[in-house]
């Protein structure tokens, strides 16, 4: 152990915690941590007030607060993911000719790493360093349908946490688990109008070695085209666009579908 003992004991116990597909007895903490069970108590009690583990009392269990996230989304946000990725949006809107993007899971917020603007299109409200609430923005719902139901019962416990932009989109948690088994059923998240209206997006988690959402990718493109000539965009083969970009950046990272 380092020369910081319990530093090293709450780093082990966020290990843990992140390999774990969804949140655990404090029992288990201990046993899998090599700790006492008072120990184990003390640590994840001052874990819950920096925010970094959520106490599910009715379950009796612990899992990964929101500051774990802001802590791995800080990593997403850093250049490694931003190097990785760029190649892929690049290919992806020359395959699809819309724009693409990549956000990390900020809080209930998506931000916006990586932008890709195909020639001739709008700008969009998806720029670098850009927010948005996670449950309106497709890239956001890719990512929490990837995510263990009870953590995402952490990061929306009531209707405060649900922001309304332009009257649509999921207002509670079990209008919002709808959307998300909807989206593992599909195999990708979409949105209409929810974001901006009269534009429209398609999207898929990027996932890390232990199959944790680390971003969303995303296309945006345009639901209707003032040219009637025009040729509209296909949603069904801009998802399958997506997926096979978003699977490329999951192997990149040592994940799999």
């Amino acid at each position: 152990m380092g020369q910081v003992p319990a530093a090293t004991r709450a780093l082990r116990v966020l290990r843990f915690l992140a390999s774990q597909p969804e949140p655990v007895p404090l029992d288990r903490i201990a046993r899998a941590c090599g700790l006492p069970r008072s120990t184990a108590y003390h640590l994840v009690t001052a874990m819950i007030e920096e925010g970094f583990v959520v106490h599910l009392g009715d379950e009796h269990r612990y899992g990964l607060g929101v500051a774990a996230f802001e802590v791995g989304s800080g990593f997403s946000r850093q250049e490694p993911l931003q190097r990785i990725s760029r190649r892929t949006l690049a290919d992806l809107v020359d395959r699809t000719g819309q724009s693409a993007h990549l956000a990390v899971l900020h809080g209930r917020d998506v931000l916006y790493v990586v932008e890709e603007r195909a020639p001739g299109r709008p700008p969009l409200v998806t720029d670098v360093g850009v927010r948005l609430p996670a449950q309106l923005t497709a890239s956001g719902r890719a990512i929490l349908s990837a995510l263990p139901a009870a953590q995402v019962r952490a990061l929306y416990p009531d209707a405060s946490a649900f922001v309304d932009r332009h009257g649509t989109g999921p207002r509670t948690l079990s209008a919002l688990r709808s959307v998300l088994s909807e989206t593992r059923r599909r195999g990708h998240a979409v949105e209409h109008g929810e974001v901006t209206p009269g534009l429209a997006s398609v999207a898929a988690p990027v996932l890390d070695h232990n199959g944790h959402p680390v971003a969303g990718l995303a296309v945006t493109y345009a639901e209707t085209t003032p040219d009637r000539a025009a040729a509209r965009p296909e949603p069904d083969a801009l998802a399958h666009e997506v997926r096979r970009a978003a699977g490329s950046l999951t192997r990149r990272l040592g994940g799999t579908l």
